[in-house]
């Protein structure tokens, strides 16, 4: 990063900062939530405040009552999406570390929020399975916010256990705009681009994708909507 690129972090930051104290409303679970996480060790590398009254916002917008998030991290963004689920609904939030595990059931717990998050602990295609398995309701939105890698398996997945009318959210797919450098072949670059080539070709999809800036750096989220 140049010098030029750490000033304007800088300035993301700061503008997130503005923005996040004169739009969200001042909950201290969500600041203890951050605080444990921290506490913990655990990488700062869940949403930002604003990003997750995005999702808040969006869970309220199609009446989800059934949600599935992949990747819980501390259980930030969980809580968010949970004080949006319709009566009765569920956020049922995925998570393979026991420890970051343990970290999201206290928040949740702390939060108010563990009678309506469903949190389950182990390698995420194997919960999705057993949730397949299960045989619920399809789910109304999905939020993908775990191991890029993956994303491609993930996107497909959420397509088998939603329905049309169904919103599909992906995080981290800019990353910092490696997604466009030829010569990025990590896991990582290649499993986002993969991810979004799925989304791009499914017929039954409505996409698009939103660049961000902000205290989470130079990124970025794809929207698909369930159409068929």
């Amino acid at each position: 990063m140049n010098a030029t690129d750490t000033t304007d972090a800088t300035r993301w930051a700061d503008v997130d900062r503005y923005l996040s104290d004169t739009l969200l409303p001042h909950d201290p679970a969500f600041e203890e939530t951050l605080r444990a996480a921290d506490a913990a060790g655990l990488p700062q590398i869940g949403v930002s405040p604003l990003q997750g009254m995005l999702l808040r916002l969006l869970v309220s917008a199609v009446g989800a009552r059934r949600v599935l998030e992949i990747g819980s991290l501390a259980g930030y963004s969980a809580i968010w999406m949970a004080g949006a689920v319709a009566e009765g609904g569920t956020v049922t939030t995925l998570e393979l570390d026991p420890h970051h595990a343990e970290i999201t059931r206290r928040n949740v717990e702390r939060a108010g929020v563990g009678g309506v998050v469903d949190l389950r602990l182990g390698p995420a295609l194997d919960s999705l399975a057993a949730i397949e398995e299960e045989g619920g309701d399809p789910f109304d939105l999905v939020f993908i916010d775990a191991d890029k890698p993956a994303y491609p398996e993930y996107v497909r997945w959420a397509l088998r256990l939603a329905r049309p009318g169904t919103l599909i959210v992906v995080d981290n797919v800019v990353i910092g705009g490696r997604i466009l450098d030829p010569a990025a072949k990590d896991a990582v670059v290649m499993g986002t681009r993969g991810a979004l080539e799925l989304l791009g070709a499914e017929e039954r999809l409505l996409v698009t994708a939103v660049q961000t800036v902000g205290s989470k750096g130079y990124d970025g989220f794809a929207l698909a909507l369930v159409t068929g």
